[in-house]
């Protein structure tokens, strides 16, 4: 019997991870860390919910940590199979991985000292970076569009899946219990159509089962072009440099950063922005940077010749402590991009504090704020922030802009799944809040694909898997899910994911009631949520 399990990324948008078992071999599809509130973030503690040592292999998507980042904490659990992944993917989680093991460590030193003020004993990281070094002897580098055997009669091969650097779905055929073959699609994660540096995402047709992502499954993002894209972004330059204060952008490490850096690069060769200097202060978006420009002959609509790839006279790449705060004495008129991209930690945080208090200065955000992070907090109207314990006025010119996401939306998914019919034995709606899959799946509905080929995987669900012909009607069986190790709700209504927001909603309520008896029911309201 072949089976495919689902221990994370099912209801949620985060901890992707899978498992086949057939009948000669167990492999993973991707190992990634839980992100989000206190609840989801409990599960990067807890056991696998498999044996890391019994699994033969791993197939990784893509590098970003949500999809990678528990790898050496599968190391740590006795995993000693290759890991597959292509070439950029590899040279990414070179630092990435190190990068967030430091992370680990850093959090688990400041929990042992809260721990020891207690009297408690102290705990271990989730890993280490020796741990994170144990991964690399274990990376393989497979180019796109090769088949490659990792085990015995098994075979599979990568198609780009425009997401970000090295992202790919992967395809994987083997034998069933009866000598069939079957043939699984895993999606990784789906990037939009229109994407600076990757063309759009590929694939076969004609599967027996997909696992499809469906991160924005209920909503269409606006259908703005790249050119579109870089005219918001200079209105929004020109208008922050024209005040005289410095534009601070908190951007992720990994393709933001980068995008954020040609299409200003872009506009800057076309004399379309005032001269200015551009710092990209991240030692983690630095070194990605290295990698783009070390892959920059498979990118794909790049404007700048490969060989000018950031390397703008006026963008400066910190990498020193000394450098990064050599800016702060920059009154006006930089350009100033650094992680983390919510604004939750990391030199960006250094940059808020010294500009978030100037009238000419502004603060851009160009990508989701979860609630509870400082940029939710700053976005949702703050009149003031706590950054480093000590508190500063919003005084500037708090902006969004949107459009940046790596995400395929709803129109792109329908129509790279409908892309890959027909589907002989099911296709898996993972990588999505439930609200989104339910969305996505009835107009999957409408599209034609039948219903009882459509599931949503609940956490720790597994899956009794045939080998199919496009005609059947679906051979997939639940086994149920083993004892869950989390419910799904508990993602959306942990306190903590809303509280920062709710708390400065109430406090402008509180600023602006006008008795004390308003005042007595707002504080009676926040009491209630403590």
């Amino acid at each position: 019997m072949t089976t495919l399990s689902f221990f994370g990324a099912a209801g949620t948008v985060t901890g992707s991870c899978s498992m086949v078992e057939t009948a000669g071999a167990s492999f993973l599809v991707d190992c990634g860390m839980f992100q989000g509130n206190k609840t989801v973030r409990a599960l990067n503690d807890q056991d696998f919910p498999f044996d890391a040592a019994k699994a033969d292999f791993l197939i990784l998507t893509h590098a970003h940590i949500d999809h990678s980042g528990l790898l050496p904490k599968l190391i740590k659990h006795g995993f000693k199979g290759k890991i597959y992944a292509t070439t950029p993917t590899v040279d990414l989680l070179s630092f990435m991985l190190l990068d967030s093991a430091r992370i680990q460590e850093g959090n688990n030193e400041r929990e042992n000292r809260k721990r020891a003020r207690k009297g408690l004993d102290p705990v271990e990281p989730l890993y280490t970076q020796d741990h994170a070094k144990g991964v690399f002897p274990l990376l393989e580098a497979v180019d796109y569009g090769n088949w490659f055997s990792p085990h015995k009669d098994i075979e599979f091969r990568f198609w780009n899946a425009g997401h970000i650097l090295g992202s790919a779905s992967a395809e994987i055929k083997f034998p069933d219990e009866n000598g069939n073959t079957m043939r699984i699609l895993f999606s990784g994660d789906i990037g939009p159509e229109e994407k600076v540096f990757h063309p759009e995402p590929g694939g076969e047709t004609g599967f027996d089962y997909i696992v499809s992502e469906s991160t924005y499954g209920d909503r269409d993002r606006d259908d703005y072009t790249l050119e579109k894209r870089r005219e918001m972004l200079k209105a929004e330059l020109v208008r922050g440099l024209e005040k005289g204060g410095n534009v601070v952008i908190p951007a992720f490490a990994v393709e933001r950063s980068q995008e954020l850096l040609h299409d200003i690069g872009v506009l800057l060769a076309r004399n379309e922005l005032p001269q200015t200097t551009v710092f990209l202060d991240s030692p983690l978006a630095r070194k990605v940077t290295e990698v783009f420009i070390k892959h920059a002959d498979t990118l794909d609509d790049v404007e700048i010749a490969n060989s000018e790839l950031f390397r703008d006279e006026d963008f400066r790449l910190v990498e020193s402590v000394d450098e990064s705060k050599a800016i702060n004495k920059i009154k006006g008129g930089a350009i100033i991009i650094s992680a983390s991209g919510m604004a939750d930690a990391g030199r960006i945080q250094h940059h808020i504090k010294n500009n978030i208090w100037k009238r000419n200065a502004t603060i851009l955000f160009v990508g989701y704020q979860a609630p509870g992070s400082l940029g939710h907090v700053i976005t949702s109207g703050a009149e003031k922030v706590r950054i480093h314990g000590q508190e500063y006025a919003v005084k500037a010119d708090i902006r969004r802009l949107g459009n940046y996401s790596a995400h395929a939306d709803q129109g792109e998914l329908l129509e790279w799944i409908l892309e890959r019919s027909p589907i002989a034995g099911g296709l898996f709606l993972n990588h999505g809040d439930d609200d989104a899959r339910a969305v996505l799946k009835g107009l999957l509905i409408e599209k034609g694909i039948k219903s009882e080929l459509i599931h949503m995987p609940q956490f720790d669900e597994s899956y009794a898997l045939k080998a199919g012909d496009p005609a059947s009607k679906g051979r997939v069986e639940s086994l149920g899910a083993k004892p869950p190790r989390i419910d799904t709700s508990e993602m959306k209504t942990d306190w903590h994911n809303d509280y920062a927001a709710f708390v400065v909603e109430l406090t402008k309520k509180l600023d602006k009631s006008t008795n004390d008896q308003q005042r007595r029911a707002l504080l009676a309201k926040l009491k209630s949520q403590l």
